[in-house]
């Protein structure tokens, strides 16, 4: 690939980072497809952000702001759009297609989230950009996938994790399923499956020189993670109801206790090592790993739930935290940036941001041998279109030029 591009970041300005040099047009938005995009950026690809002139990214407008006088970026934008650029392009427009193809030309990956058919009828799906260049890995994350009955049907997270079983083994027995604390379908079954999907093909085309169309589907990736459950559903066995499996609330050695100050504390003690071990700490050695038998359960469970009962989460974890029993708590948000182990690991970073000064950010979970968290932080979250002109003078469009693609609202 030619390293000819019109970013402000190049590989020879950030070497040490994993994928420096790497471009990539990120059509995406909301949260699947800009959170895969950050994880690149934060290791170092040049991502450039392309936007709908009329609006952009939905986010950018969303609640909460950092300040009243920096209402016009999102804070959740601002998390999930640090190390990116912005160009404000109207694809709809002959014009637009054709920047989007020059631009095409000598990237690396196009991201896009649109429903399937809407890039087949712009002309700039993955066999009209193949054409462009062979090269290319053209992944697009929608919510049922390219092909099938769904493919055209409107969706959100909650109904992906419904149709994929996950919501149907949330919560307990005779009770309504609970929508869980964070989008997975949108976070898990589209970015890291999608980062999944773009790093495979990449690797591919090292070694044979073509890119490939990655086709990820919210549901299909939050099916997949049900691969524990699946299992006895695959075997032909019955499965547990709501609640009762395994690692979903079944077992008293793998649960959440209610502690004396109304806090609550995880127990994931499934080996017969640690539950025995918790058993004596809490005074009740009889429930040993051949006394504990499924029949057995229900009754553990209340006594587990009536010892925790006795003292604080403070207290529970100061006597057990480091006893190897698999005890924690149940943080609350802002107990979890506080964390002694999660700060240790730069969970958070800090970012300058224009207008509003030093910020705080979630930083990249991954970590890399070398490379200081703080360091993958390189440049705050773009302004709507804020590289547009550069990007245009890069490609060789003059002062003029551009200005009437402004005038004809492809800018």
């Amino acid at each position: 690939m030619s390293q000819a591009f019109p970013f402000a970041a190049h590989a020879d300005q950030h070497p040490q980072l994993p994928l420096a040099g790497l471009k990539v047009l990120d059509l995406s938005r909301l949260l699947p497809g800009p959170y895969a995009s950050l994880l690149l950026a934060d290791m170092g690809a040049d991502v450039l952000k392309v936007e709908d002139p009329d609006f952009g990214d939905y986010l950018r407008w969303r609640w909460p702001f950092v300040a009243p006088a920096a209402n016009d970026i999102g804070r959740i934008f601002m998390l999930l759009n640090r190390n990116k650029r912005s160009l404000t392009l109207n694809l709809k427009t002959s014009e637009g297609q054709a920047i989007f193809k020059q631009l095409v030309a000598e990237t690396d990956i196009v991201l896009e989230s649109f429903r399937p058919s809407v890039m087949a009828r712009l002309g700039l799906d993955y066999v009209a950009l193949s054409e462009v260049n062979p090269g290319l890995i053209y992944c697009a994350i929608s919510g049922y996938g390219q092909d099938g009955p769904y493919k055209l049907r409107a969706g959100h997270d909650l109904n992906y994790i419904g149709y994929a079983g996950l919501l149907g083994q949330t919560g307990h027995k005779d009770e309504a399923p609970i929508i869980p604390g964070t989008q997975i379908a949108d976070l898990a079954g589209g970015s890291l499956f999608s980062l999944v999907g773009i790093l495979a093909a990449l690797e591919g085309r090292h070694r044979t020189g073509r890119g490939r169309l990655v086709d990820m589907a919210m549901t299909d990736g939050v099916a997949g993670l049900m691969i524990y459950q699946m299992a006895a559903v695959l075997n032909g066995e019955d499965v547990p109801e709501r609640g009762e499996g395994a690692l979903n609330g079944g077992l008293p050695e793998y649960n959440v206790y209610r502690t004396a100050d109304d806090k609550y504390l995880t127990v994931g003690a499934l080996e017969p090592k640690f539950f025995n071990k918790l058993c004596t700490l809490l005074g009740m050695p009889e429930y040993d790993e051949v006394n504990a038998g499924p029949a057995k359960a229900a009754e553990i469970k209340t006594l587990l739930a009536t010892r925790f009962l006795t003292k604080t989460r403070a207290e529970w974890l100061e006597t057990l935290a480091d006893q190897e029993v698999c005890v924690g708590p149940v943080y609350e948000l802002r107990e979890v940036l506080a964390d002694p182990q999660l700060t240790a690991r730069g969970l958070v970073v800090e970012a300058e941001q224009p207008h509003v000064g030093r910020v705080r950010e979630m930083g990249l979970p991954i970590k890399f041998d070398g490379l200081d968290p703080q360091a993958v932080v390189r440049e705050p979250a773009p302004s709507f279109g804020g590289h547009t002109v550069a990007v245009l003078e890069a490609l060789g469009y003059n002062q003029e030029e551009i200005a009437a693609l402004k005038t004809r609202k492809v800018l």
